[in-house]
């Protein structure tokens, strides 16, 4: 595996390399043809191939997923290498995601590339904010971050050797600064989607509160998918849901990961006549003893995570379509006026001594 180089394109990527990427998932397999099935560049390069094998056996299809032309940007915010890394961790991930078939990391390049599962091919339907989940799916979805929160709760490099890569939520500089770059373009494109309230803010002012929110995550922290947006899931058959892209993963508290799946992947209306049952579910299968009105006022905060990331990401081309992004900003935007998120922000600081 040492001695293979990173494809430069999908369409430099041979059987040969393929067979090599297989082997230790697929012992015998000889890769005869890699047919390009599909291919999408935006936050990363990705691509579907159609395999034949001349011998033994392995998946007829693949997805592969690589870094692309905003590598600095990634490295910058801390998130380049973290799907690879915690593929090739072989860490557990007790919530439904693709398999990982190969792992290439190439630091100095900052380059990398995953061959996974098409999850696809098991019925996984991707998801995105045009066509969002069932409060069923939504539940089903809480309860597998619940048991990776579960598992991973207050762990460190010492308890989980193969995760020390891993960083604590922070909020640094290269993450707000972008945000703040971006955010008066996507309130600009919002218009009359974003309510009242929201369209009055500066960016400076809804990124501060994305700031206070992200200040607080080191409280309890546990292992976070940390990008579990509606545009990351699937849908499977059963209503059984999965993660996909694990390229933000952090340590830090579970609101983050639940309120930002719930809030984006529900509509509005079904968001505010479910929230309340399925924060509570969720929390009845964490069963880590927080009490019930601390469990709602850190969901109630949470908001604050995903109004400044997809405002931003509607203020910058070539990362999401517009209308996928419009859709989640105004999820977002809708649950903070709804749950009184600074009044949130602010007992909790008040709790944690800030």
């Amino acid at each position: 595996m040492t001695a293979l180089r990173i494809p430069e394109s999908w369409d430099a990527l041979s059987a040969e390399w393929l067979t090599a990427v297989l082997a230790p998932r697929f012992p015998g397999a000889e890769v005869g043809s890699a047919t390009l099935l599909w291919t999408s560049d935006g936050t990363n390069r990705r691509a579907r191939f159609g395999l034949t094998y001349t011998s033994g056996a392995g998946p007829g299809i693949v997805f592969a997923k690589a870094e692309g032309v905003h590598r600095e940007v990634h490295a910058r915010n801390g998130n380049l290498f973290n799907e690879p890394r915690i593929y090739a961790s072989g860490t557990p991930l007790p919530v439904d995601h693709p398999a990982p078939y190969g792992v290439m990391i190439d630091e100095p390049a900052l380059d990398w590339v995953v061959v996974m599962e098409d999850v696809t091919l098991r019925g996984g339907d991707p998801r995105d904010s045009t066509r969002p989940l069932s409060v069923d799916q939504v539940a089903n979805g809480l309860r597998g971050l619940s048991r990776l929160h579960r598992a991973y709760r207050g762990f460190t490099a010492r308890t989980h050797p193969r995760l020390a890569w891993v960083q604590d939520w922070a909020p640094t500089a290269g993450f707000h600064l972008a945000l703040r770059k971006r955010i008066p373009l996507g309130i600009e494109r919002a218009g009359a989607r974003l309510p009242a309230a929201i369209a009055a803010m500066s960016a400076d002012e809804i990124v501060d509160f994305w700031v206070r929110y992200v200040a607080l995550l080191g409280d309890d922290p546990t292992l976070l998918h940390a990008d579990a947006h509606v545009g990351n899931t699937y849908a499977l058959p059963g209503d059984e849901v999965g993660f996909l892209d694990w390229q933000v993963v952090r340590r830090g508290h579970w609101s983050q990961d639940a309120g930002y799946f719930l809030q984006g992947a529900l509509t509005e209306e079904d968001r505010r006549a479910a929230d309340r049952d399925l924060i509570a579910g969720y929390l009845a299968k964490l069963g880590d003893g927080t009490r019930p009105d601390d469990a709602w006022l850190w969901y109630r905060a949470s908001p604050a995570y995903g109004l400044s990331v997809w405002l931003s990401t509607l203020g910058t081309d070539g990362y999401q379509a517009h209308d996928v992004s419009r859709e989640l900003a105004a999820r977002y935007a809708a649950a903070f006026v709804e749950l009184e998120t600074p009044g949130a922000l602010g007992a909790l600081e008040s709790t944690a001594g800030r």
